[in-house]
Parts: C-alpha cells; sequence; structure tokens
C-alpha cells in the first residue's frame, strides 16, 4: 500500500475537473488534482522514493512498491520553458516524502496565461486501485490524497 501526500497546499478539485483533456480523461492514469494556494512555494515529493523523471514543470517519484506517481505543476506549463521554475534535487535522487522538489509560484503561472492546476496521477495504476481520492476541500502540504494498493 502507498501513501501518496499532497506535494502543494490548495483545494482539491478532482481530475475531472483539470483543464486538460489527456489528465481529466484519466490517460495518464487516475488521481486528484490540486489547485494550488496562489504564493510563491516549493512541490514536495509525495512518497518517499527515487526521482525518475524530472522537468522544470513536473516530476515523477517511484517509491519503494514500483508505484510512480506524477505531479504536474500547471497545465501547458512545459511552454514557460522553466521559467519561474526552480529545481532543488537532481533525477536519480532519493527522496523523503515531504522533501521539497521544485519551488514555483501558481500566481505566476497564471500570469503566463497557464492554468496552475496540479494533477497529481499514479501512473500505470487501474481506477480501483486508489480509495479515500480527496477531490474536495483544503488540501495542506503533506496530507493524504489517496491510497494506492
Amino acid at each position: 500500500m502507498t501513501t501518496v501526500t499532497s506535494p502543494i497546499a490548495g483545494r482539491a478539485i478532482g481530475l475531472a475537473a483539470v483543464p486538460d483533456p489527456v489528465f481529466s480523461g484519466a490517460m495518464v492514469g487516475p488521481g486528484t488534482a490540486i489547485d494550488p494556494v496562489r504564493e510563491p512555494s516549493e512541490a514536495v515529493s509525495p512518497v518517499d522514493g527515487v526521482i525518475v523523471s524530472l522537468h522544470p514543470h513536473a516530476f515523477v517519484v517511484v517509491d519503494e512498491h514500483g508505484h510512480g506517481v506524477l505531479t504536474h505543476l500547471g497545465i501547458d506549463t512545459v511552454q514557460l520553458n522553466g521559467q519561474g521554475f526552480e529545481l532543488l534535487v537532481n533525477k536519480g535522487d532519493s527522496v523523503k516524502r515531504g522533501q521539497a522538489i521544485v519551488r514555483w509560484n501558481p500566481a505566476q503561472v497564471e500570469e503566463a496565461g497557464k492554468s496552475p492546476v496540479c494533477p497529481i496521477v499514479a501512473l500505470e495504476a487501474t481506477a480501483d486501485a486508489l480509495t479515500g481520492v480527496a477531490e474536495d476541500g483544503d488540501i495542506t502540504v503533506g496530507q493524504t490524497i489517496f491510497l494506492w494498493s
């Protein structure tokens, strides 16, 4: 069982509300999405594991069970070419839950015309593998957003 905790603070809105069909249709995998607090912050690791993919706008951490969790900071933020994002770790690093991965400013993303909404996705999972998925309400950093069995 993998407990996935929120990498950011904000409001849970669920994947279906993400303004991108790839995420809202769960094509990448099931999970949830957080509409972040509009202030400079650090996105942290949602699990203990290894950083297997790292971009300014997105990262994947794989835990000891082989579960890969994608945190995507905003929608279409790849088009910002890393502007406004600062990487705090390197690909291949072992990280602990709650460790800062990327520093960013959701308000800056919004000013650039992009959605700051953050999908957090269980890669290659089936929808029925997740329980307790947070889809509404205020979320704090480190709060459990779903369980993956």
